[in-house]
């Protein structure tokens, strides 16, 4: 977005307040204003029947479950992660500090104000609102690759494959494997293999509201299958989404002119 730059230098300011606010509200859906004005908007009558199509609008992030065990190869992964909460933005690893694509199943709990879906005769596509993403999503009975990275079979790619279809005539079933391994699973700092799975759940309760479970099932990271987060979306009546992009030239010079003379001033002098 054009104001990310502005956003972090006031973000810095208000730091010691916000890092009390994220540690007590950890896990947390955050704010998002549109969607604070429409989700008590009525249910602007019931759902059509197998149709999420339009615009919607989220709270800023899911709210997240706490992350089951993870397997000896998961807690050696994420013991090399740090993230802004623990290491602090100019010594953070995460992906996002130089807008390196979410990737899934990233896109679909962090940073969802928006997204938007159409539908085609034999796939759906989702736009995520956050850096202008789209998804094919394949609706026409094909089966998940089962043999990503692996000999003769596709290469991993920042989002993956997914298949979807439809459960009853309300919710959206979608499938994706083959997401990059080099992502997160939020900013949490959990990772995930390119083999996992992950699914993501949408309900139209009625017109106006849609309801999100995302669920991780990687057995070579995690012991067992766990919801990573849920969320509820409100219908756009203007159907216009925003921009809403990650603009790396502004995320270096917020590392360079404010992270890390932030540190070095925090310092102790010697």
């Amino acid at each position: 977005m054009r104001t990310l730059f502005a956003r972090f230098v006031i973000g810095l300011m208000a730091a010691p307040l916000f890092v009390s606010m994220a540690m007590a509200q950890a896990g947390a859906a955050g704010e998002n204003n549109m969607y604070n004005r429409l989700k008590n908007g009525g249910t602007g009558g019931p759902a059509p029947k197998r149709s999420v199509t339009g615009v919607w609008t989220g709270a800023l992030e899911a709210i997240r479950p706490e992350v089951p065990p993870m397997t000896p190869l998961g807690q050696k992964l994420f013991s090399a992660s740090k993230t802004e909460a623990n290491a602090g933005w100019a010594d953070a690893n995460d992906p996002w500090k130089t807008c390196d694509p979410f990737g899934m199943p990233r896109s679909a709990v962090n940073e969802i104000r928006g997204i938007s879906f159409a539908e085609m005769p034999d796939k759906i596509i989702v736009l995520h609102q956050y850096n202008r993403v789209w998804r094919d999503v394949w609706m026409d009975g094909r089966a998940l690759p089962k043999n990503v990275d692996q000999s003769g079979g596709p290469d991993s790619t920042w989002y993956g494959y997914s298949v979807g279809h439809w459960e009853g005539d309300y919710t959206l079933v979608i499938d994706t494997t083959g997401s990059d391994d080099s992502e997160w699973l939020d900013p949490r700092g959990y990772p995930h293999s390119a083999q996992g799975v992950f699914e993501e759940r949408y309900t139209r309760v009625d017109h106006n509201h849609l309801e999100m479970t995302v669920t991780v099932n990687d057995p070579a990271i995690y012991t067992k299958p766990f919801v990573l987060g849920t969320s509820k979306f409100a219908w756009v009546p203007n159907q216009q989404s925003e921009e809403q992009i990650c603009v790396p030239s502004q995320s270096i010079a917020y590392v360079n002119i404010i992270s890390v003379p932030a540190v070095r001033k925090a310092e102790p002098s010697k």
